[in-house]
């Protein structure tokens, strides 16, 4: 008999972090430094726990689908707080906990000296529960505050060090291109709300068949398809697929522990995670899924180009997280809502891990983050190298690690879709396997091997004379304390082995039997990923001898020689190909445009509804112009008001005189005739 989940213990899981949050964000100066990353990681670690509980109960057969608490109810429109718990919420709560802890931890070593501890502290614990209301959420209503309450703490983190100029541009660009993908959000919500009647996620999907029915007032598209494109619109915002995706890369001007939680294994998925839990409303319109894969394709094939020229430590990761939330995004398109979730899993932990890796080089780097000025780190920081390498080898997808069997699968599963655009689709994924390689170890050879360029560092940046923690420019790299090589250690462990463990599972078994759902007659991707995913260890043998492998190890292979043995060659083809490498250093003029076109078409909009439509017509016509007219008949009362009873009298004569002849006139008229 399956065990019970009780509801006590669900609100434990949000409201743990929420707790710390409070206590480090209200009461911070009183339990100073120590005290506000206790009470947070404590927070935390509670979630932790219980979702590990939740998940083993699930596992063995466990649901929950129940309002907490009922806000209100409009006409038949109920608003509540609801728990849904199945394989898929519980898979994202103890990634979410887990990742989030592994973080708070990191924090106390990196931001150690910063003054904004207690306050940095709040934002992260208060962040991990907007994130558990979200994934946790059984209706639309709590998705959306879940939704917006990630969006809103990402402002506060992205924009933590306010006094800088960088910072504060990139929470404010996050936040506006956020705006635009919720827009459509809402209004997908807004479409379910207005034909299903319901804000349930059960409720609307048993009305799913009905609703695909329809079509849109005044046109002839269906009604499904609307709505699904609307919430994937809501979706490219939020998990920054092309051409929402250019708030990401710039969000690196927060601290890097953010990068980890925020830009790496939870908020950037909350789209995927959405898209997933939406598949009976997105079954039903392979137009909708067409539009997906070719924004997936898109994001991760052009997103890994621009990986290849950064040198920024923290935008070479970030790049590397579009590309592979393109690939997520990819599966979903083919209806591996599964495989998309599988590699979101497999993903958190080791670009978590990349991201808290390189945040350790830039402790030790004395808060350098440009990989030309480092190379040779391997001896003065073993377990930060370590633990990169076996990230980026998750990262490519190296058999045997977790990202090879999230990653093939995806490949395996684009390979046999039906949809018209699955042929391009296939095309970037696989092309992308030697691009994620390039790049990724680019960045691992500049770092930690070659020439120790960081005693007379090249290409000397902002922090070449004084760093945030005080240090001159002379220095040695050194290894990070414990609270920082810790969560490393810990996040490789899982970067290795969780593929392995749990896809069989997860691709085959039924852990997302009641979460997911596919129609395998139209759709049947699932079904060639099903003949490899049940054998771990087969499938990663199988994997030396297949395509995305040699690509892979080619790109490793090329950036080795590009840049250990042979610089000059990058060098010249930088030169021979200027005109691309100037089209990638400007991130295909898409910053340009928004800009220069789109901000500026919008400030021309606003100036014009200003003087044209609050001036000229609401100020000046309605307003104004009514005064005037009340003036002007005013003063055209005031002609005939003299003061003079002998006027008032005549004016009362000539209007009697006047209705009675208006009176009299037909019988006058008659007369006449006669």
């Amino acid at each position: 008999m399956a065990a019970q989940l009780s509801q006590n213990l669900l609100l434990a899981v949000p409201l743990a972090p929420l707790a710390g949050a409070i206590a480090a964000g209200f009461f911070g100066k009183a339990i100073g430094r120590k005290g506000a990353h206790t009470v947070t990681i404590l927070g935390v670690l509670v979630a932790f726990l219980i979702s590990v509980s939740v998940l083993i109960d699930v596992i063995g057969g466990a649901r929950f689908n129940a309002t907490i608490y009922e806000w209100m109810v409009l006409g038949g429109l109920k608003m509540e707080v609801g728990f849904l718990v199945d394989g898929l919420t519980a898979m994202m709560m103890v990634v979410v906990t887990f990742v989030s802890l592994m973080v708070h931890i990191y924090t106390i070593g990196y931001m150690e000296e910063d003054p904004g501890y207690q306050r940095f502290f709040s934002y992260i614990s208060l962040f991990t529960f907007s994130m558990l209301m979200l994934v946790m959420s059984n209706n639309f209503l709590q998705l959306f505050f879940g939704w917006e309450a990630v969006g809103l703490v990402s402002y506060l983190l992205i924009g933590f060090w306010y006094k800088k100029p960088t910072a504060i541009f990139a929470n404010m660009k996050a936040f506006l291109v956020n705006r635009v993908g919720d827009f459509g959000f809402i209004l997908g919500i807004g479409l379910i709300v207005t034909y299903a009647g319901t804000l349930s996620y059960a409720e609307t999907f048993a009305k799913a068949d009905e609703l695909a029915k329809l079509t849109f007032p005044g046109t002839t598209w269906m009604l499904i398809t609307v709505t699904c494109i609307c919430l994937f619109i809501g979706a490219m915002g939020k998990s920054a697929q092309f051409p929402l995706h250019v708030w990401l890369p710039d969000s690196m001007e927060g601290p890097t522990p953010i990068s980890a939680l925020i830009h790496a294994a939870t908020m950037v998925t909350a789209g995927i995670f959405m898209v997933a839990r939406m598949s009976p409303l997105f079954e039903l319109s392979e137009t909708a899924l067409n539009f997906i894969l070719v924004i997936g394709s898109i994001t991760a094939l052009f997103m890994g180009f621009l990986g290849i020229i950064q040198t920024d430590i923290k935008r070479v990761v970030a790049y590397s997280t579009l590309s592979q939330l393109g690939y997520m995004t990819v599966a979903l398109g083919v209806s591996a809502y599964s495989v998309a979730v599988f590699h979101l899993m497999t993903h958190a932990f080791f670009k978590a891990l990349l991201f808290l890796g390189a945040g350790s080089v830039i402790i030790g780097m004395h808060h350098d983050q440009d990989i030309r000025n480092m190379g040779g780190l391997r001896k003065y920081m073993p377990i930060t190298w370590i633990t990169s390498l076996l990230g980026s080898l998750a990262l490519i997808g190296t058999p045997f690690f977790s990202g090879f069997y999230s990653k093939d699968s995806i490949i395996l599963a684009v390979g046999a879709s039906q949809l018209p655009a699955a042929g391009w689709a296939y095309f970037a994924v696989v092309a992308g396997v030697f691009v994620t390689a390039f790049y990724s170890f680019r960045m691992y050879f500049l770092v930690f091997h070659g020439k120790e360029n960081f005693r007379h560092k090249p290409f000397p940046g902002e922090h070449d004379h004084h760093d945030d923690h005080g240090h001159g420019h002379a220095h040695t790299p050194h290894e990070s304390p414990w609270v920082v090589t810790l969560p490393l250690v810990l996040l490789a462990i899982p970067s290795v082995l969780i593929g392995f463990a749990t896809m069989a599972p997860m691709l085959v078994g039924d852990f997302f039997k009641d979460a997911i759902t596919v129609d395998a007659a139209r759709h049947p991707a699932m079904a060639a990923v099903a003949e490899h995913a049940g054998h771990a260890v087969g499938m990663a043998l199988h994997g030396f001898a297949t395509l995305p492998f040699w690509l892979a190890l080619s790109g490793v292979v090329v950036s080795w020689f590009f840049y250990m043995k042979a610089p000059h060659i990058p060098a010249a083809i930088g030169r021979t190909l200027a005109p691309v490498v100037k089209v990638l250093e400007n991130k295909y003029y898409l910053d340009w445009f928004n800009e220069h076109v789109l901000a500026a078409g919008t400030r021309l909009l606003g100036r014009g509804l200003w003087k044209g439509g609050d001036g000229f017509l609401i100020d000046g016509l309605l307003v104004n112009g009514s005064a005037k007219v009340v003036g002007l008949m005013a003063g055209l009362s005031r002609l005939v008001q003299t003061g003079h009873v002998y006027w008032y009298a005549l004016v009362m004569l000539l209007g009697v005189f006047g209705l009675l002849t208006w009176q009299l006139w037909p019988a006058l008229a008659g007369l006449a005739g006669h």
